[in-house]
């Protein structure tokens, strides 16, 4: 391909195409193999958006007030996953059972902030910000990449926008869309490598997006070998979008392998963002969420395996929970505080923080035992080696006994 025409394919294509994009964020992470510290750690942030019920999740099946305000939500004891002979986990979640009996999951109950928020756009704001009482422009791992060096690899997510969460005053982390990558049918890796090579006289910008051209065959060939490896698991196509403040991401056993891929590859990375969505369920919520607990658990536990002994460490969460009370229709509406799952290489297992009372109520919501800054203070401190204080915009709070 001659020059000319070389160049007048990249203007036209805008050079900033989603594909070239797309390959151009996935190239420099895993080119950074060979620059991480072999001590540090990575943390792998689980969004669940549309707010999931944190009460039947972490169910507390022996207060005689779960089941009087659930008559048609209310698990069977029999059906529920022990865990302390007071409350168990939802049926779906079999596979984090397991871990939590070999001391390898935190459930932190009770997580949630002052004056809470019902609304999805503005609560997931305030946990992505961690700032409750008002809410900035920032995310908690933006501000911590802004004083790490500000390189958008090392913080990533695998969702088809970049959540706020990564966004910092100086820096930002990159997106990299984990969907199945089809190449046209006359584009041709000659081709690719024709528009790939370099050129004299070029600017910089335009050397590097031309350069991810001729990546799109290897990067073709990785969600290929990702897309293999979960084949038996791939989800059935069912799966809601997320709600109101998370678009539609690729399945998240996907999204996993390609985290996974990346650790494995030696990338620097230090904070990867995922996502399933579709937890808003205002109607026959029982079974749908068991349905989607069990799309999170099997995918979770798989990674969580296949990362031990690499340093990771998995936090889920969600913007709320929902009310004690079910409503007409067998489902629940926008609630306030629920649980946390942490697990992987460090974290204590157990259950922590107090379990909110079901008649002790703010106006028919739970309650919060624990401030979410207080997980996230302990999470940058031994996961990420930074200072929480500097982030989390003075705040002191921890829970040590997470690691």
């Amino acid at each position: 391909m001659d020059a000319l025409t070389r160049r007048r394919f990249l203007i036209a294509s805008g050079v900033t195409g989603g594909a070239a994009l797309a390959a151009y964020s996935l190239r420099d992470v895993l080119a950074t193999a060979g620059d991480r510290d072999p001590a540090a750690k990575t943390l792998v942030l689980v969004t669940l958006y549309g707010g999931n019920d944190g009460l039947n999740t972490v169910i507390p099946y022996a207060d005689p007030a779960y089941a009087a305000a659930r008559p048609g939500m209310a698990y069977d004891p029999a059906e529920i996953l022990d865990l302390d002979g007071s409350a168990g986990l939802n049926p779906g979640l079999s596979g984090l059972h397991r871990l939590y009996q070999q001391d390898k999951l935190a459930i932190v109950r009770g997580v949630g902030y002052p004056r809470p928020n019902r609304s999805h756009f503005a609560s997931m704001d305030i946990w992505q910000t961690a700032q409750p009482e008002r809410p900035g422009t920032t995310g908690w791992v933006g501000r911590w990449l802004d004083t790490a060096g500000r390189d958008p690899r090392l913080a990533i997510s695998f969702e088809p926008a970049l959540p706020p969460l990564l966004a910092g005053a100086e820096s930002a982390g990159a997106t990299v869309p984990g969907g199945v990558l089809t190449l046209p049918g006359k584009v041709t890796p000659e081709l690719l490598g024709g528009l790939g090579a370099a050129e004299p006289g070029e600017s910089p910008a335009v050397a590097r997006a031309a350069a991810c051209f001729a990546d799109l065959v290897r990067v073709r060939d990785l969600m290929d070998q990702v897309g293999a490896d979960t084949a038996d698991d791939e989800d059935d196509g069912d799966t809601p979008p997320a709600t109101a403040t998370g678009g539609a991401a690729p399945p998240l056993d996907r999204q996993l392998a390609l985290v996974a891929k990346c650790i494995e590859a030696g990338a620097a990375t230090r904070v990867y963002s995922v996502s399933l969505g579709g937890f808003d369920l205002h109607a026959d919520g029982k079974d749908a969420q068991r349905s989607l607990l069990t799309k999170l658990d099997g995918p979770l536990t798989a990674f969580a395996e296949r990362m031990a002994g690499r340093g990771v460490v998995v936090a889920v969460y969600s913007e709320f929970g929902r009310r004690v009370r079910a409503n007409a229709s067998d489902g629940t509406d926008h609630g306030t505080a629920s649980d946390m799952f942490l697990l992987g290489d460090g974290v204590r297992g157990g259950l922590h923080g107090e379990q909110p009372s079901l008649t002790d109520l703010d106006d028919g919501d739970l309650k919060f035992t624990v401030d979410f800054r207080d997980v996230y203070a302990t999470l940058l401190a031994e996961v990420l080696g930074t200072d929480p204080e500097r982030v989390l915009d003075g705040w002191t709070g921890r829970i040590p006994e997470l690691f």
